[in-house]
């Protein structure tokens, strides 16, 4: 059963923005491990970016948005070996999920020059 679905599309640029800056904003947003994947790309920022918004749609598919966490690094976007997008959630929003019985985080990201978007569909 569907439990939410959630959308979002930013523009690329507003997130080499915030990268750009020496504030932590990587670190606070981004797992370890996303960074690195990022950085290893041809196109960092897109995937940033796209990643991004992934877990914006996350946030609105539980249907709590911000008021479920702000550690936005633990939600991560991950990549299996033929570069399908995942989700894996730590702290909080892995209690969430366990809570709610949130079985299946479906995850789609998409990109071009100027805009990344992802949709996230929730499944109990």
């Amino acid at each position: 059963m569907i439990i939410g679905t959630g959308i979002d599309i930013i523009e690329n640029a507003r997130v080499a923005e915030k990268i750009g800056k020496a504030n932590g904003f990587k670190e606070k947003v981004f797992s370890a491990r996303e960074i690195a994947y990022c950085e290893s790309v041809a196109n960092p920022i897109q995937n940033f970016a796209a990643r991004f918004a992934a877990k914006e749609a996350f946030l609105k598919a539980t249907g709590h948005g911000l008021l479920l966490g702000w550690e936005l690094s633990e939600i991560e976007i991950t990549s299996d070996e033929k570069g399908k997008p995942g989700m894996v959630l730590h702290g909080i929003f892995k209690e969430e999920a366990l809570k709610n019985n949130w079985n299946r985080i479906h995850v789609s990201l998409s990109h071009v020059q100027e805009m990344s978007c992802a949709v996230v569909i929730i499944e109990q």
